[in-house]
């Protein structure tokens, strides 16, 4: 029975093989030579391969006996299939019958290639199956019919992919399968509501039984449990045309925010559809509404004349991002933006209602008159946001002295924890710090550490100067990873002993107590003076955190926000804000090292070991079964 078994199956996989070829040399005939001598003898030597194989297989299948002869006969029929996909090929090809543009010729033109898919694959199985079994004693034809099907399931499954994929392609629908949800009210618009010092009214204009009206009515029912003095009415423009007249609201879909005579209006679309981007940032823009009404009249202004970052590059060379960003996101905040320069009277002083004055990346020195001017601003309880850069070369040391910091203008850089932008050395300049203290003026990042970590493009170094004013303290608010180093030579290689890997201070929270002098002699001694304003300046040895691009990732837009929240005594209402808005998932190169590799050896050998232990498992369990019947 062995050699009955072993001549059934001898040399069928010869047939096979060149049935392959047939095929391949027909591919390879038709579609990659071009007309010709070349293609005529390809495609020729194709037809008789196939031909020749179809033929010696059915030879076989007539003249074998036994169990043989029945899985002989099943490769005949597979590969008949890939001679039925020969004939559709040429039916619809240009030597064929039937024209390319006609309904049976494109049927056929997409029905050829399934065929040979469908034939190749079990046929490939089969042989792997009929060559295992060729010494066996006798012929497993389970095991072939199952290799037989597992070809036909894997053929049919790569045509439905083929097919679906066309099919979506060519009729280019797209359907909207993701995640969906209204925003909750965040830590920061709660902590808003509970500071309320009067009565805002929220209005809110929907048509009854709206699909819209239940999302928003449901996240001002939470917030309003913050404090009384949020009170929220339910209105509709149809049924309460006056009112809506009174608030300026022309139709149902409107959200209007009042205190006092101040008012602003949110709109959110009544129709679901249109609205879900509204209501997955919900809380952000309530956010902006709450503080535009509560919190008027705070202005932030913007140092120029000394190559600042602006809405705009200082000129043609420059090169460096804008700040459009950060300015959108201080006016959502409901600060009052303004210019201050030479020409807006720097040099003289700072304008009387300036609540923060913003330094951000100036690429020049100021003038003494200007330095003097912020010096005088500071002293009497004002507030300094400096944002400067290593790339300019300076110091900055009239600027800094005085509040008791000096920056070194030399790039930090960092070679295993980096956001890549590049995928070139140069990336190693690209600080990732989740290293916060416990300062108010990074609380929020404190809490959220390096799961919203801060993006530095080209930082510097802070350094505490001694010694410094007595009543100045200075608090660094965010630190470098432990492994970051000072490139001196500019290599971005960590060269020792030159170079120092360090937590090095890339941000410095500065506070002044003035205290009033001591009363006169005959002053009354009951009369008891005021301290004078605190004085409170926040410094970043890098712009580019603020700049386009970089401000909205991360952990930026919480160091942006928090720390001129800081400044002016608002860091009560400092938190997260929440949002349904799906983000890019971002990885430091070091994330990116380590999914790389858990993906592509890890996890394959944590699959592979567990199926080891398995099929162990099972042959012990076989030869103790085999043993206990022997």
């Amino acid at each position: 029975m062995s050699t009955n078994m072993t001549n059934s199956s001898a040399r069928s996989w010869l047939l096979s093989v060149a049935l392959s070829v047939g095929l391949a040399a027909l591919f390879i005939g038709e579609r990659m030579l071009e007309a010709g001598s070349g293609r005529t003898v390809a495609s020729g030597l194709g037809v008789v391969l196939v031909a020749l194989a179809l033929a010696l297989r059915g030879v076989r299948a007539t003249r074998s006996t036994g169990e043989g002869r029945r899985i002989e006969w099943r490769l005949f029929a597979i590969y008949f299939v890939a001679a039925l996909a020969l004939g559709a090929y040429f039916a619809q090809s240009d030597l064929g019958p039937l024209a390319r543009g006609s309904t049976l010729g494109t049927v056929l033109g997409a029905l050829w290639p399934a065929l040979v898919v469908a034939s190749l694959l079990p046929v490939l199985l089969v042989e792997i199956s009929y060559a295992a079994v060729a010494r066996a004693p006798r012929l497993e034809h389970r095991r072939l019919d199952d290799a037989l099907l597992s070809g036909l399931g894997l053929a049919g499954a790569l045509i439905f992919a083929f097919t679906v994929c066309y099919v979506a392609t060519a009729r280019d629908v797209k359907v909207d399968l993701s995640y969906f949800r209204t925003a909750r009210p965040g830590e920061a618009t709660r902590k808003i509501v509970r500071a309320l010092d009067a009565a805002v009214e929220v209005s809110l204009f929907y048509p009854p039984a709206n699909d819209v009206s239940e999302h928003v009515r449901n996240y001002f029912d939470d917030l309003a449990h913050e404090s009384p003095l949020l009170e929220v009415k339910y209105l509709d423009s149809a049924i309460d045309p006056k009112i809506a007249k009174d608030l300026g609201v022309s139709g149902n879909g409107t959200i209007v925010f009042k205190k006092g005579a101040r008012k602003e209006l949110l709109t959110v679309d009544v129709d679901l559809d249109k609205a879900r981007s509204q209501l997955a940032n919900l809380d952000k823009e309530v956010q902006k509404r709450l503080l535009q009404v509560a919190r008027p009249g705070r202005n932030v202004y913007l140092t120029t004349g000394h190559g600042e970052r602006g809405t705009a590059p200082v000129n043609d060379v420059d090169k460096r991002l804008t700040i459009k960003d950060l300015r959108a996101l201080y006016v959502d905040q409901g600060y009052t933006l303004r210019d201050l320069g030479a020409a807006e009277g720097l040099a003289a002083d700072v304008p009387a209602d300036a609540s923060v004055v913003a330094i951000i990346g100036p690429q020049k020195p100021f003038m003494p008159e200007e330095i003097a001017s912020l010096e005088r601003y500071f002293d009497r309880g004002g507030h300094l946001l400096i944002a400067i850069d290593p790339e300019a070369g300076l110091d900055q040391k009239e600027l800094l002295l005085p509040l008791g910091l000096k920056f070194t203008p030399t790039l930090l850089a960092n070679d295993q924890i980096y956001a890549t932008k590049t995928h070139q050395i140069i990336d190693r300049a690209n600080l990732v710090s989740g290293w916060f203290s416990s300062h108010p003026s990074v609380l929020t990042l404190g809490k959220l550490g390096m799961r919203a970590p801060v993006i530095l493009v080209g930082a510097g170094a802070l350094e505490e100067t001694v010694p410094h004013a007595k009543d100045t303290s200075i608090n660094f608010t965010v630190h470098a990873h432990t492994g970051t180093w000072m490139d001196k030579n500019g290599n971005f290689a960590f060269d020792p002993p030159d170079e120092q890997r360090k937590a090095w201070d890339v941000a410095a929270a500065v506070v002044r107590k003035h205290v009033a002098p001591p009363p006169a002699k005959d002053a009354p001694k009951d009369v008891k003076q005021a301290d004078e304003p605190e004085a409170r300046a926040f410094v970043v040895a890098d712009s580019d955190v603020f700049a386009d691009g970089i401000i909205p990732s991360q952990g930026n837009p919480y160091l942006a926000v928090d720390a001129v929240r800081w400044l002016l005594g608002d860091d009560s209402i400092a938190g997260e804000t929440s949002s349904e808005v799906d983000v890019p998932v971002a990885h430091t190169r070091k994330q990116d090292v380590t999914w790389f590799y858990g993906s592509i050896f890890l996890a394959p050998a944590l699959a592979l070991g567990a199926g080891f232990l398995m099929t162990r498992k099972r042959r012990r369990s076989t030869a103790r079964k085999s043993a206990v019947q022997s």
